[in-house]
Formats: C-alpha cells, sequence, structure tokens
C-alpha cells in the first residue's frame, strides 16, 4: 500500500488538534479497583483513594454522644440490619467530617468502604449504586459540607435518592452527610411570619408555606440527626494536651497561653483549631530539636 507523506507543518497542525481534542474529551473510564478501601467519585466514575488519612476514634472529644450514635447506625449496617442515612450539622470544625472519617479506620478491616461525592453529583448516586451493587463490602457514601442555596434545585435530585430505590433495593449503601445547616437550604426571616392577603404579592405565591414545608422535608429524609455544638475553653485546651501527650509533650503554662491566643486570632474554638494548634507546636518543638543536634 503507497505511503502519503506529510508536509511538516500539516503534520504539526494535526499534532496540536489532538492534543487540543485530549484536553476536552473526558477519560477513558478504567475498571474500578476494589482493593482499595476509599474512593472518590469523578467524572462518572469510582477513582481509588489508596492511601486515606487515617483518622482515630479515640482522638474526638467532647463528642461521645455523636460518636455512640453512629457508631450503632454503622454496626447495623456492617451486620445487614435496617440502619438510616445520617445528616450532621452544627458549628464548623466540630468533628463532623472527622467522625466519619474515622468510621473507616475502624471498620475497614470488616468491609466497610467510603465514597466521597460532591453535591452537584448527587443525581449521580443510582450509577454508583449500579457499579457496587453485586459487591460483598458495604459502603458509606459520604457528601461533605452538603447545603443548597434558594435557587438550586438539585436538592430535588437527593429528596427521591434518599426516598427512593437505594433504601428499598440495596443493602450495602448508606448516606452520611454533613452540614452546616439542619435544613441544608436558606431560610428567611419573612417565612416565619403569618400570610396575609397583602402578602400574596410579595411571596409570588398563592401557598408558601407548602414551600417552606418542602424545604424542611429534604432533611427530614434522614432517619438520623447528629447535631454539633461549638465547644468551651476547657474542651479546647483538653484536646490540645490530648495531642501533645501522644507526642510526649508537656502541657505548660506557655503552651497553654499560646493556644488560647491561637484559638483567639482564628476566631473559634474547635477541635480543628486545637488540632492545627497541636500540628504547629508539635512541628516547632521538632524543628527545635532538630536544630540542635544539626551541625
Amino acid at each position: 500500500m503507497a505511503t502519503i507523506d506529510l508536509p511538516d507543518n500539516i503534520i504539526a497542525q494535526l499534532s496540536t488538534v489532538l492534543s487540543q481534542l485530549q484536553q476536552v474529551l473526558p477519560e477513558p473510564k478504567q475498571p474500578t479497583d476494589f482493593e482499595a478501601i476509599a474512593f472518590r467519585w469523578h467524572e462518572k466514575q469510582l477513582k481509588a483513594i489508596y492511601n486515606p488519612k487515617a483518622v482515630l476514634l479515640e482522638d474526638l472529644k467532647g463528642i461521645e454522644r455523636q460518636t455512640a450514635k453512629i457508631i450503632q447506625n454503622t454496626e447495623q449496617f456492617l451486620n445487614g440490619l435496617p440502619a438510616n442515612d445520617i445528616l450532621l450539622t452544627g458549628s464548623r470544625g466540630t468533628g463532623k467530617s472527622s467522625i466519619v472519617r474515622s468510621l473507616l479506620t475502624k471498620y475497614a478491616d470488616q468491609g466497610l468502604r467510603l465514597i466521597e461525592i460532591e453535591r452537584d453529583d448527587l443525581s449521580e448516586l443510582p450509577e454508583i449504586q449500579k457499579i457496587i451493587k453485586d459487591r460483598p463490602e458495604k459502603f458509606i457514601v459520604y457528601c461533605d459540607d452538603l447545603a443548597f442555596n434558594a435557587e438550586d434545585e438539585n436538592y430535588r435530585s437527593l429528596k427521591s435518592v434518599l426516598d427512593g430505590s437505594l433504601q428499598s433495593g440495596s443493602s450495602n449503601f448508606v448516606i452520611y452527610a454533613t452540614s452546616n445547616r439542619r435544613h441544608l437550604l436558606p431560610e428567611f426571616m419573612h417565612e416565619n411570619t403569618p400570610v396575609t392577603k397583602v402578602d400574596v404579592p410579595q411571596y409570588k405565591e398563592l401557598h408558601p408555606q407548602e414551600a417552606i414545608e418542602e424545604k424542611i422535608s429534604l432533611s427530614d429524609r434522614f432517619g438520623l440527626w447528629l447535631s454539633f455544638y461549638p465547644m468551651d475553653q476547657q474542651l479546647y485546651l483538653e484536646i490540645v494536651e490530648h495531642y501533645l501527650a501522644k507526642e510526649n509533650i508537656s502541657f505548660t503554662d506557655e503552651v497553654r497561653a499560646e493556644a488560647l491566643r491561637w484559638c483567639q486570632a482564628r476566631g473559634q474554638r474547635s477541635g480543628r483549631a486545637a488540632y492545627q494548634f497541636s500540628k504547629h507546636w508539635i512541628g516547632s518543638e521538632r524543628l527545635k530539636a532538630f536544630i540542635i543536634v544539626t551541625p
């Protein structure tokens, strides 16, 4: 067969076009590696996370009641018993995300797996279910910082999923979500005032109370609510002391004063702030020791 010799400029142009196409075309689908214990849903694929950050339940202080409830629900789920989807709500930095991730550390050897999903991909939950439906493992689908704005219609997809086929047709799949909002959608002052005939043009809806009920009904789809609250100063300092003790560093008056200055600068007392200060202090102490021993 005869070959066609293309001019160099044509070859260069074709190469450029192919390179641009590779950037815009989706990645070829790869089979899911179920040897991993955690996954991320991205571009309609379950992508393995081979070394997820280990979070220990014993490091989570001040949320023992919430921990006990989520452990019980998770153990029911792992043992094939009825279990609820869970919504974890409350102040930032109080352990909502950490408590979910700690379940993987505790129960991975019992077949628990974690799938992280973004809010905008929740409508694709049925696709995830198809991929894992014949797997022997138990999957928690985890959505962090779940919330919707007033114009967002994606929450309707989540409502139908929570009350629809997932619960009725799958025994290896539950949803755990965290949010700073208890009802997941914004609520307004005028929604709590009585409706009069004068108010109707303002609302642009003849039955505004029904719209309000629809907003609240989304969080009602979660069978279990766990609330997390801001911590006091004593608990914040106890968490700092706990992390330092794990590294054999004493909790001195100097550490206490610096820890308090740290949380004041951050504008919050929380487990997250305590953990971040602990990393800062442990790192600085280790650096001092390193400088001393290094010639």
